[in-house]
């Protein structure tokens, strides 16, 4: 069965109506730009809260917050321990193998602690996105030999009959001069030398990828629009519509 898709981005403009006065008419209060969140309920059963996104989309951060708005248990990308990502960067042909089937290996490890958890877990990127995004990107670049790849794909179809999909997936979209300013901002020197072209191949392939997904709910999230790391009001339309969409899981 498709999954059922829904998506959130800044509106463009507010409006508002004036009400005549009454007699018990009270002194007002000044009204508030933060938007309120609406309150979670609570499962029995614990939930598997995804992220996917672009390099520099902003994964980590909503993850944080979330994770601290919902009480959830964050569970990030092996990124700082990772012994590959700087050679990649440097000499992705040479590396590149090497680095997805790290990747393969630390987030198949990942959802096995997640499912035994016992917890409701919030997840910084999908093992999926290897497998559609960035293996198959580095292939058709030619940074990945043709013997890797169906090396690397069996590995991933092995793996897949054992993974269950997240019971949410968040996807972050965002344009490629968004993501450019973002890597920007956060200043990590392995990331210096990625390219724009780069970046537009796999923004490409994300929403060929996000088109076709039919594992479970989804919401997408265009980043263009918001900034939900600096902005309360942001952060909580985003918090609104997830306990939205979890509370149409039961």
């Amino acid at each position: 069965m498709a999954s059922k898709s829904s998506t959130i981005r800044k509106s463009e403009s507010k409006t508002s109506s004036k009400t005549p006065a009454t007699k018990a008419a009270t002194k007002s209060s000044p009204s508030k730009t933060t938007e309120k969140y609406a309150p979670t309920k609570k499962h029995l059963s614990p939930l598997h809260i995804a992220i996917a996104g672009n390099i520099g989309a902003g994964k980590t951060t909503l993850t944080s917050l979330l994770a601290k708005n919902m009480k959830w248990e964050p569970h990030y990308e092996d990124v700082d321990d990772n012994p590959y990502l700087n050679d990649f960067y440097e000499d992705m042909q040479r590396w590149s193998f090497n680095l997805q089937i790290f990747f393969l290996n630390s987030r198949f490890e990942q959802i096995t602690r997640i499912r035994q958890s016992g917890k409701t877990i919030i997840q910084d990127r999908t093992i999926y996105e290897d497998a559609h995004i960035f293996a198959p990107n580095l292939h058709s670049m030619g940074l990945m030999t043709t013997r890797d790849f169906n090396n690397y794909q069996d590995l991933f179809n092995l793996m897949n009959k054992f993974v269950s999909p997240p019971d949410l997936l968040i996807y972050l979209r965002g344009s490629v001069p968004t993501l450019v300013n973002q890597i920007a901002k956060r200043g990590r020197d392995y990331e210096n030398s990625i390219r724009i072209d780069y970046l537009k191949r796999l923004n490409e392939r994300y929403e060929a990828w996000i088109s076709t997904y039919e594992q479970g709910k989804l919401l997408i999230i265009d980043i263009d629009d918001l900034n939900f790391a600096d902005n309360p009001e942001d952060l909580g339309k985003i918090v609104n519509k997830i306990n939205a969409e979890i509370n149409g899981l039961f």
